[in-house]
């Protein structure tokens, strides 16, 4: 498989940072505020297009690869979201980004949680889309949490699971993804044997058991808060029976400075399926 069927909307970059990680990452714009944003479980740097072609006309905007992902490093590292938090952080002091805005979706949320409560002082704000972190599983959850993911794996392949996926993600599809999931099955391809599986199940194990919900207090920053009112992610629907929209309340309730949007008629990829209201949210919060 050859990068040239692998497509970055806008010039890319790879960093080898202090800690030896290959970071690959995507920038546009300039301005005085910096943003860098942190995709998914799965994905890339290319899911924030829709919020670069906007912000980068006020912003400079940088989306990061995680290690492990689209085109960033693939060694054999601890794969997870204390790993991942402490790459996002040689990363910022490797390129001298001060007080940036850390966008995160799903588990970059998470990612960017982590990394406020872990290295406080540094972010000047987080603006979190569709987050996980809010949601806690018990011990007996996360089992039933990984039976159901063998089952998944026992009955479809790596590359049906991530377009079904990344199609649940939206409360309206219309196949307004599609380019996304010819890009991550190329990039998959370029995975060793075996390899996409146990970086899933290891950023997947982290999620469930690297909590940061009892630290959310420690977050000293103003935090923004974007969720589809038709996330059909978050909560998970078999394990919890709550809302998404209660389930955020009470996430931003354990933080010091914090605000909630529920965006109609949208589901998990709200930076995506609603970019225009996202980009609003996020120019508001910032400026």
């Amino acid at each position: 498989m050859s990068l040239t069927n692998i497509t970055y909307p806008y010039p890319t970059k790879t960093i080898k940072t202090e800690d030896s990680c290959e970071i690959h990452y995507m920038e546009a714009g300039k301005g005085e505020k910096t943003l860098v944003f942190i995709h998914g479980l799965g994905n890339y740097a290319p899911v924030w297009t829709r919020n670069f072609d906007v912000l980068k006309e006020h912003y400079r905007c940088i989306a990061i690869d995680l290690p492990g992902y689209g085109l960033s490093d693939k060694n054999n590292h601890k794969f997870g979201i204390p790993f991942f938090a402490d790459a996002l952080f040689h990363f910022l002091e490797d390129l001298r980004i001060q007080n940036p805005v850390i966008v995160g979706h799903s588990m970059g949320g998470m990612v960017a949680l982590r990394f406020a409560i872990k290295y406080p002082g540094i972010a000047e704000k987080l603006v979190l889309c569709a987050p996980a972190g809010f949601e806690v599983f018990s011990a007996m959850e996360r089992t039933m949490y990984y039976s159901m993911l063998h089952m998944v794996d026992m009955v479809t392949s790596d590359e049906f699971s991530l377009a079904k996926t990344l199609e649940m993600s939206f409360h309206n599809y219309a196949h307004q993804a599609d380019g996304l999931i010819k890009d991550l099955v190329n990039i998959m391809k370029l995975y060793p044997s075996g390899y996409y599986k146990k970086l899933l199940d290891a950023s997947i194990r982290s999620m469930l058991e690297d909590e940061v919900y009892n630290e959310l207090g420690k977050i000293d920053c103003p935090v923004s808060v974007l969720f589809g009112k038709n996330d059909a992610l978050i909560p998970n629907k078999l394990i919890h029976r709550t809302s998404t929209e209660q389930l955020a309340q009470e996430g931003i309730s354990k933080l010091k400075n914090a605000r909630l949007k529920m965006v109609p008629n949208c589901g998990h990829f709200v930076h995506w399926e609603c970019a225009e209201t996202t980009n609003e949210e996020i120019r508001t919060f910032v400026s």
